[in-house]
């Protein structure tokens, strides 16, 4: 069962422990749900987005980092053409999109390793074309669009133990 959202740092979804649905039906619930999430991440985490164009992945981001702690003084869109946005916050919050790279080589070649793992919180849009050069660990968030407004959003932790 999707679960009801308001945007509160206090509740644990336990996103780190166990599979997690949700339905959101306007960006801004998108939003709530990504604040819950990001509240809940730590340096080193990584959130792998997957999802059609159009989504919700760059919605779900936005309230990733401000749970995170990143200020409403900076601007959080998609990376698209320039592929990695870094943004300052309680946590570091780097933003990946990987929508323009079709080849395995094309992601080798951004230099990813210094980023995965590191002192911040790694959010990478079209995570499912890393193939083998996604971390063991990570959480997996599919998001998929069942009208014009209304997402099913599911959370799943993946871990190699």
């Amino acid at each position: 069962m999707a679960q009801t959202l308001k945007a509160n740092c206090s509740a644990d979804l336990s996103i780190k422990n166990k599979k997690s649905a949700f339905k959101t039906h306007s960006p801004e619930e998108t939003q709530e749900l990504g604040v819950r999430i990001g509240c809940q991440l730590s340096p080193g985490d990584v959130v792998a987005l997957i999802g059609d164009l159009g989504a919700g992945k760059t919605c779900l981001t936005q309230g990733i980092a401000r749970g995170a702690g990143v200020g409403e003084d900076q601007t959080v869109n998609s990376p698209s053409y320039i592929l990695i946005n870094e943004y300052a916050g309680k946590i570091p919050v780097y933003h990946i999109d990987l929508y323009r790279l079709q080849q395995l080589e094309d992601i080798v070649a951004l230099g990813l390793e210094e980023y995965l793992g590191g002192d911040g919180i790694c959010v990478i849009e079209w995570a499912d074309r890393m193939g083998r050069l996604l971390p063991e660990n990570h959480i997996q968030v599919k998001i998929t669009g069942e009208d014009e407004f209304t997402r099913a959003i599911e959370v799943v932790p993946v871990s190699a133990n």
